[in-house]
This record gives C-alpha cells, structure tokens and sequence, in this order.
C-alpha cells in the first residue's frame, strides 16, 4: 500500500516490551484500550475490529506481526462515507527497549490524505495515553505490595530479614533521598535503616491512607511514630522500573 501522508508518533512507556506487546495480541487487552467490543486475530490476514466508546466502527487486517516486535493493520471505518474507507490507511507500530526496563513505541499511520491526517493526531494522543494507562495499570498491578515491603522493612530490626524484605521490592541499585540521606543501592538502603533505628531508637515509620498511582510513579503517605504520637508526617514519591520493583523513592515532609 502506497500513501503519500503519514503521521508519526512515539511514547515511551515504563513496562517491559512483552508486557507492552500483550496488549495487541489479546482481544481483551486490546478492547481494554480501544473499547468494549473491539478484537484482534493477531495473525496475518486476521481481523481487526475497533469499536470507539461513541459506537464509531474501525475494521481492518493484519498485515504483519512479529512477536514483541511489530504489528502492522490496515485501518478504514466501517460506515460509508467516512473519512478513511474500510482498508484505506495502513498503522504501523514498532516496539524497542529503553534502559531500565521500559518500552519506546513508535507509530506511523499512513494515509492518502493531509488533511485526514490532520484530523486523527489529537485522536492517536488521546488513543496512545490510553495505551500507556493501561499497560502501566497491568505491569504495575503489585505496586502497593511494593510499597508495604518498603515501609515493612523501616520497621524491621533484623538486617537479614530487612534484606529478604527489600529485594523482592526494589532494584538493586534503587535511589532513596530525603533531607537525611541520600542513598544509592540496596546494600546502602539496609545499612540505612538500621542506622535510623539505632539514632532514632522506638520510632518506627508506618503508612498513611492510600497508595495513589498512575503509570510508574505513586504517592504514599507516611508517619513517623513514637509511642503512639506522631512526630512528623510526609509523602513518598515512589518511581517504578519496567519491571515493576521499586527504582526510586523521594521522601518529602509536610
């Protein structure tokens, strides 16, 4: 398919390039970003079927799909008279890594038209931001059990088991700042704490209400408590590798 338009668009996305790849290869994730309704048969020459939250109708065709990779659809509206006929334009989506665990997508849509093309870039940001939603909202489904190993372990005396707590948790060379410390590792992180329960002997650090998130950073609000009585109160600013494990945190007071 020759065109002589194209709009082009990247984002990067924090999940690793097979959970992003998911969601164009599953009918249900892939109606979890475009609509109730919409399928994929991710094989070449299988049907694409979108269905917009307005009831708009998208069909289209694979034509090309290699696994974590690429996937190739024509796309045309199924109503008559629309702007892009059924078949009439051609999306390409390229995946590759980015250090750390994350995922730059790439689109290009081709299509015969400047001014159709004109026409579906705000719809692409609109529709690509939703993708990044959704698979951040998948890849990190654990992170409030993240974040309680995380305060768990400000608690925890013993530094083995302190350790067994935070490396499912975090990464090995995640990040903590705050007006206190600046720390850089896990083996840091550990030391850290443990310096912290011996200056500061029965305080302990506890969570505050709920965790809030979206795509790879969340919120969490901590007290810091002796005896029942708080003696400060704050937010973490928790950021999130591909992986899902904690990569940073920036403990802010209030």
């Amino acid at each position: 398919m020759t065109l002589a338009f194209k709009l082009d668009r990247t984002i990067d996305i924090h999940a690793r390039r097979s959970t992003v790849f998911r969601f164009f290869t599953d009918s249900a994730r892939w109606a979890r970003w475009w609509g109730e309704g919409s399928t994929i048969d991710p094989v070449v020459g299988g049907a694409v079927a979108i269905v917009y939250p307005g009831g708009e109708r998208v069909t289209g065709e694979v034509r090309e799909v290699v696994e974590n990779e690429r996937l190739v659809f024509t796309y045309g509206y199924a109503a008559a008279g629309r702007s892009i006929a059924a078949g009439g334009s051609l999306v390409t989506i390229t995946l590759a890594d980015l250090p750390g665990g994350g995922t730059r997508l790439v689109l290009r849509h081709d299509i015969d038209s400047a001014a159709v093309r004109d026409d579906h870039v705000q719809g692409w940001r609109h529709q690509l931001a939703r993708f990044a939603h959704v698979v951040a909202e998948e890849a990190y489904a654990g992170a409030g059990e993240a974040i309680a190993a995380w305060f768990a372990a400000w608690r925890e005396p013993d530094a083995a088991r302190r350790r067994a707590l935070l490396e499912p948790a975090v990464t090995p060379d995640v990040r903590f700042r705050d007006p206190n410390g600046d720390i850089y590792g896990l083996d840091e992180l550990v030391g850290h704490v443990d310096a912290l329960l011996r200056f500061m002997p029965g305080v302990t650090l506890e969570a505050r209400g709920k965790v809030r998130r979206t795509h790879d950073v969340a919120l969490a609000d901590w007290a810091a408590v002796r005896g029942g009585t708080e003696l400060m109160t704050g937010t973490n600013v928790v950021r999130f590798a591909g992986d899902g494990r904690i990569a940073e945190v920036i403990g802010v007071a209030t």
